[in-house]
């Protein structure tokens, strides 16, 4: 099931590069599929949870797999079981599924969703016993690549988010409208729908920006429990990993809450200038179709496991 699943989300990824099937913005990104008579879909949704799902089935079986053995009187034997031994060959169909998926990922471009998806795949990997300093390694390698794979549009992004008072009329108006959303709700909010920025003042604030409504509407201190809730969550999540009852369950929960809570942190951080912007949802509260489907597909396979 795992195979497959993984196998459609990167059929998918290359149907949305495919002229005439995706929905094209004026910006070149690719990342929806129309769907006559339904809409739109991402696939890059399908594919956080595929990877987690392929990840987490082949790692459970990892103590009963057998290792790579060579002949002994080969040139390689000694090179090979080196590899081995530091655990090089058992990440390398792992490494193997990120790079296409990345790759593919970069065409749309779709940044956010990259980071999530490695993230999410990171998370299986260390919670399955992977060794630590591979970590370190392939973090700093993918934050390499990504760092020298941006296009010009996300480039100036980071330039916003320093100051994006410089940018007012470009692509700071977004996150300083938000900022003027977040202070006007001071510490009880303005009352539950009586909210003014997202009165044709903040862009997005249905979606990518609705906590910043939600600071305005129900300030500080309903803010603050909007965000208990997500950590009582995502410790909730941990917790039954820990209390799974068979391996393969407790690895696909640790990646489903690892998604949800940097998907979380991410779209705050955006929304609060902490980060800068890009185009992630808040999960269970943005307006969304593909998105809010998943996660609540999610949430169930975390309350089966």
């Amino acid at each position: 099931m795992s195979v497959f699943a993984l196998g459609v989300a990167i059929l998918l990824l290359v149907a949305v590069l495919i002229p005439g099937i995706h929905t094209n913005r004026a910006d070149g990104v690719r990342r929806w599929i129309a769907v006559p008579g339904l809409g739109t879909f991402q696939p890059s949704e399908i594919a956080k949870v595929a990877v987690i799902m392929y990840f987490s089935a082949r790692l459970s079986k990892r103590n009963t797999e057998k290792p790579i053995r060579l002949n002994p009187r080969s040139n390689l034997s000694g090179f090979v079981g080196w590899l081995d031994k530091i655990g090089f060959l058992e990440l390398v169909p792992y490494g193997v599924i990120l790079l296409i998926i990345v790759f593919l990922m970069k065409l749309e471009p779709h940044m956010s969703g990259t980071i999530l998806i490695l993230a999410g795949a990171a998370s299986v990997l260390f919670a399955a016993g992977i060794k630590f300093y591979w970590f370190l390694l392939g973090g700093g390698a993918m934050g390499l690549l990504l760092a020298l794979s941006m296009q010009g549009y996300q480039s100036t992004r980071i330039l916003v988010w320093k100051d994006p008072w410089a940018y007012k009329q470009e692509g700071g108006y977004q996150i300083i409208q938000s900022l003027y959303a977040i202070g006007s709700g001071g510490l009880l909010g303005l009352g539950l729908g009586k909210s003014r920025q997202k009165f044709l003042y903040l862009p997005e604030p249905e979606n990518d920006f609705i906590f910043a409504i939600v600071c305005e509407e129900l300030g500080y201190i309903g803010a603050a429990l909007v965000i208990l809730l997500f950590v009582l969550l995502v410790v909730r999540g941990y917790w039954l990993a820990v209390h799974a009852r068979d391996r393969f369950g407790a690895l696909l929960v640790v990646g489903i809450t690892t998604l949800i809570a940097m998907q979380t942190f991410l779209n705050i951080g955006v929304v609060t200038g902490l980060l800068p912007t890009t185009g992630i949802s808040l999960p269970f509260f943005s307006y969304g179709g593909t998105a809010l489907s998943i996660q609540l597909a999610e949430m169930g396979v975390v309350l089966s496991v």
